[in-house]
This record gives structure tokens, C-alpha cells and sequence, in this order.
């Protein structure tokens, strides 16, 4: 992005749709050099390390995450670093094809070595899968991506084994997303929006390589159409109870209940479980059905309102769930309390995070909300800015949810590379590699 910057504005862009320009601040120019530097200094032999010496691993969801920042920002290093990450998962891709959460090598004689702590993380595979699909994007031709198309499968058939009661939807155990310490589970939102993205890249893979792809496109539509009819409480979706009855009838109960207690709701629940449901805003799940395109234009428009009326993007760019759990709710956890993360208004409970403003950004940029993305852009470059201890640009991991102030690890690597993903995305006024120029 920066190699664009002329004069005082960015040239090449399109005026975005409600007449604000994306002017170059010292700020975003600073900030973009800032978050270059962080993420290639987190490059490794093994691929793109999370954070530093506090993350060493290549963490599946990290590595894409930060990979789509780099790619979109076009650095010479970029796909390098985002395919030795997916070389490095692939080495310990299990048996049944499941993509580990993590990778590491602990000892150079015994090579990398898989993670065991958090193993079934469903996520690293639909990452892996998305990941793939937005590297081949920006290779010159398909011979990596038919090399790797096996693996590529194996891991997408895992997947389907997670759908264990053939429902279409992805059925998770809690805290196997990237909320590791966080009690959503069965039918939820995060892993099931991805799933039906992984769906949309196999299909573009598949194009690619020559391959049938009807099957993958169809399948997204329908990981769509039960995303709605299951988790979207609301006047912008009818619920299809003819259709419950007769093809998902275990869907009935929670969906009346919802319908009956909650009425109608801003956003998208977090999940669906055997009879019970969350009722809370679980941001990046939401924020990512309105850039890969499971939110219409209606649905968008309340969550991104949503997000601006109840403060989720205060006091910085923003909150992982609002409003947090307190001790005694149905979905609070006795392990929240562990090394003091998950009390409320901290971790993922309520504190915020500028991986998450990354994607919040670029959701206000697809909602068209153009001049809203570019003063949360400047805010997200304040936010990476500040520091823990003392120095400054240190793209801390998360932020208290009252006080605002730095509470994670430094130099993480998605809080960088997701800057340089809202910066293009506001410059280009679209979210790279998901929109229709891509054939998404």
C-alpha cells in the first residue's frame, strides 16, 4: 500500500460510494511501515511465527490471517512467507486430515512437532483451505495448488466428518475456534461462516485446477441458507418452519424459542446448541459473514449499526464479544479465570482486538460505509501505536474492554497484518480477494 502514496492522497483508488476520499494521514502512512516491519521481522524458517518470542509456533489461523494483510499490501515477501506457513502445516497434517492448530520445533533434530493442547481447533483447516485458495490468487500459475490439492481435500473431508449429524452444518466442541477459552459450541457462528467460505475456495480452486466445481458452490449456498434459518433472529430472514419440520426437525425447538423470547436481534447468534442458545454478539463471526457475503445488504447494515449504537468499537476498535459473561451466567466457565484472561471485560470476554478492527474496517468498506472505515482505520493506527510497558507501534495482542489499555503480548502478527488488510480495503474500496473482481 505504501508504494501507492502521492502527494497527499492515495492514487489508483475510486471515490468510495458516500463521497469521503481515503486521504494519507501520517498516522496510516506510519502505521503501515510499522505493521511491514513487524510482520516480516516474525518470518521464520517454518513460516510466519504468531507474535515474537511470546508466539514462536506458525499458528494456522495467525499465519492466513496475517497472510491475507501481506498479500493484499502486495510485499515482495508476502506469498513466501504465507506458503512456507502452509508447507509447515501440512508436514503434520494428521492422518484423517486434520490441519493442526499449531506447529513447532522444539528440537531441530526432531523436526516440527504438531500442538497437542488445543488439537481440536476445527478452524486451522477452514483456514488452511481459505489460505490455499487466496495464495494461488497470486502465484503466476496453478502447479503449487495442484501439488498441494490432496492435502487441500483431505483436510476439507475432515471437515465434513465435523457435520456429525449430517445436518450441513459444522458441529463444534467449546473453545475449538479461535476463542480457545470461550464456551460457544455445536452449531456456532465463527466456524460455520468459514465453512461456508472454505466451500467458496474450494470452488475457486477447483476452477483453477480444471476440476468440477458445482458441487462446492452449491454446498456454500446451502451453509448460507442454514446459517440464516438457524442463527439470524429477525424481520430480514423468514423462518422456513415447513422446511425445519420436514428436513431438520431438531432445528424446531430452539428456533421457536428464539423466535418466541428474543423476537428479533441486530446480529447473528453465536451459536445454536441442543436446546439452548447464546444471545450475545460474537463480532469477528459477524463481521466475517458480511465480507464473505452470509449477510445481505439488510443484515449488514444492522450489524454494523449495532456495532456503533451499543459502544462495541470503544473504547478502540474492537471488542471480541459483547456484552462479556459474568460469573453465574448459563455460558460462564470456571477456567475463564485461568492466568486472569477471561474475567469480564478481558481476553475474549469483552476485551478488544486489532485483528478483529482489521476486519471490522474492512466490514464497514463492504457495507459501504466508506468514510466510518477510514476514521476506524486511524483509530485501529492509534491503537496498534500504543505500547504496555514504554516505546510505541508495538501491535499488542488485546486491550482492556473499560480502560482501553494494552494487556496482551507485542509484535503480534495478525494485529499487523490485519492493519495492512483494512488499509487496502479501504484504499480500493472493497475487501481484497473477496468480492466479485476475484470471481468470489
Amino acid at each position: 500500500m505504501s508504494e501507492l502514496y502521492e502527494g497527499e492522497r492515495v492514487t489508483g483508488s475510486q471515490p468510495p460510494d458516500d463521497g469521503s476520499e481515503f486521504a494519507r494521514t501520517d498516522a496510516i502512512f506510519r502505521a503501515t511501515e510499522e505493521a511491514v516491519r513487524v510482520v516480516i521481522g516474525n518470518g521464520g524458517g517454518d513460516g510466519l511465527r504468531a507474535a515474537g518470542s511470546a508466539y514462536p509456533q506458525v499458528w494456522a489461523r495467525d499465519a492466513v490471517i496475517t497472510g491475507l494483510g501481506l498479500l493484499s499490501h502486495q510485499t515482495d515477501q508476502g506469498t513466501g512467507l504465507l506458503k512456507g506457513s502452509l508447507d509447515s502445516l501440512a508436514a503434520c497434517q494428521s492422518q484423517l486430515g486434520r490441519i493442526p492448530n499449531h506447529v513447532f520445533t522444539a528440537n531441530p533434530e526432531t523436526g516440527l512437532q504438531a500442538d497437542t493442547v488445543f488439537a481440536g481447533a476445527v478452524d486451522a483447516s477452514l483456514w488452511y483451505i481459505v489460505g490455499h485458495d487466496v495464495l494461488s490468487l497470486k502465484l503466476p500459475d496453478s502447479r503449487y495448488l495442484a501439488d498441494r490439492w490432496d492435502s487441500i481435500a483431505n483436510a476439507y473431508r475432515w471437515l465434513e466428518y465435523q457435520d456429525v449429524n449430517e445436518c450441513g452444518l459444522l458441529e463444534v466442541h467449546e473453545s475449538m475456534d479461535w476463542a480457545d477459552l470461550y464456551a460457544n459450541r455445536y452449531n456456532s457462528l465463527l466456524p460455520n461462516v468459514l465453512w461456508f467460505a472454505a466451500n467458496r475456495s474450494m470452488a475457486r480452486m477447483a476452477n483453477r485446477l480444471g476440476r468440477a466445481a458445482d458441487s462446492y458452490r452449491e454446498r456454500a449456498e446451502d451453509i448460507r441458507f442454514k446459517i440464516n434459518q438457524l442463527l439470524w433472529v429477525g424481520p430480514e430472514i423468514e423462518r422456513q418452519y415447513d422446511w425445519i419440520k420436514k428436513h431438520r426437525s431438531e432445528w424446531e425447538t430452539p428456533a421457536r424459542l428464539v423466535d418466541t423470547l428474543l423476537v428479533e436481534r441486530p446480529y447473528y447468534l453465536p451459536y445454536m446448541a441442543f436446546r439452548a442458545y447464546g444471545d450475545r454478539f460474537d463480532t469477528l463471526g459477524n463481521l466475517l459473514a458480511v465480507i464473505f457475503g452470509v449477510a445481505d445488504a439488510r443484515q449488514s447494515d444492522r450489524i454494523m449499526g449495532y456495532i456503533e449504537e451499543a459502544g462495541v468499537n470503544h473504547p478502540w476498535p474492537v471488542k471480541a464479544f459483547w456484552p462479556p459473561v459474568m460469573p453465574g451466567d448459563e455460558d460462564w466457565r470456571e477456567y475463564y479465570r485461568q492466568y486472569n484472561l477471561n474475567i469480564p471485560h478481558q481476553y475474549h470476554n469483552g476485551g478488544a482486538w486489532p485483528f478483529i478492527g482489521g476486519f471490522y474496517v474492512a466490514a464497514l468498506v463492504r457495507a459501504g460505509r466508506s468514510r466510518e472505515a477510514h476514521r476506524q482505520l486511524e483509530r485501529l493506527a492509534e491503537m496498534n501505536r500504543m505500547a504496555r510497558h514504554e516505546g510505541e507501534w508495538e501491535f499488542n495482542e488485546w486491550f482492556h474492554g473499560l480502560s482501553g489499555k494494552p494487556m496482551g503480548n507485542s509484535s503480534q502478527s495478525w494485529s499487523a497484518g490485519m492493519f495492512l488488510y483494512a488499509g487496502a480495503s479501504v484504499e480500493e474500496g472493497r475487501c481484497p480477494f473477496f468480492g466479485e473482481e476475484e470471481k468470489w
